[in-house]
């Protein structure tokens, strides 16, 4: 492991395409010489959401965290911790799996619908899985600060941050989806 990713945000280049990842903006939630551990932002899930809309009764936005284990329900939650099964991101944002203490909250009030994103699924990399693919550049770490990760986001949040970053990256937020087709 060159380097650790943890609390970073990853932009897809656009040689990422035809998968999950192709323009995902994923939070590198832990990363070590075990490997890494991710949620996309900015992938929903529209059928699922009104799924869980119709049996809830909720307006609930469900993203696709990744491709791994998508039976698995994550949240990520800004805020005061209200259960200790949590994986700290950053000051006010930690991620869990604990679906019961997350419902006991809200039914409490102690957690407002705005204060968390619902993912199914993660993104996960073997032992120096992520460092070859930082090398082979099918990712860009970028450093934004005081993105709030529950906020609604959909797939114009990697044309932003592209944008933002100028230069080559400007020419790819223009690029179109099938880059086979330029």
């Amino acid at each position: 492991m060159n380097k650790s990713y943890k609390g970073k945000i990853l932009i897809s280049t656009p040689d990422i395409s035809g998968d999950i990842f192709s323009r995902s903006v994923v939070l590198i939630i832990d990363h070590d010489e075990k490997g890494a551990f991710g949620m996309i932002l900015n992938k929903k899930n529209h059928n699922m959401s009104l799924q869980l809309n119709d049996m809830l009764g909720y307006n609930i936005e469900l993203y696709e965290g990744g491709p791994v284990e998508t039976d698995r329900i994550f949240f990520i939650i800004k805020g005061e911790h209200f259960t200790e099964d949590i994986i700290p991101i950053h000051e006010g944002f930690y991620l869990t799996e604990d679906i019961e203490a997350v419902i006991m909250a809200v039914i409490e009030k102690r957690l407002n619908m705005d204060q968390f994103k619902v993912f199914a699924g993660y993104s996960g990399w073997s032992p120096n899985q992520l460092d070859e693919e930082l090398e082979k550049k099918l990712w860009t770490p970028v450093e934004i600060y005081n993105l709030d990760y529950t906020t609604p986001n959909d797939e114009s949040l990697w044309k932003k941050i592209m944008q933002n970053l100028g230069g080559e990256f400007l020419l790819w937020a223009n690029s179109p989806e099938d880059i086979s087709l330029n």
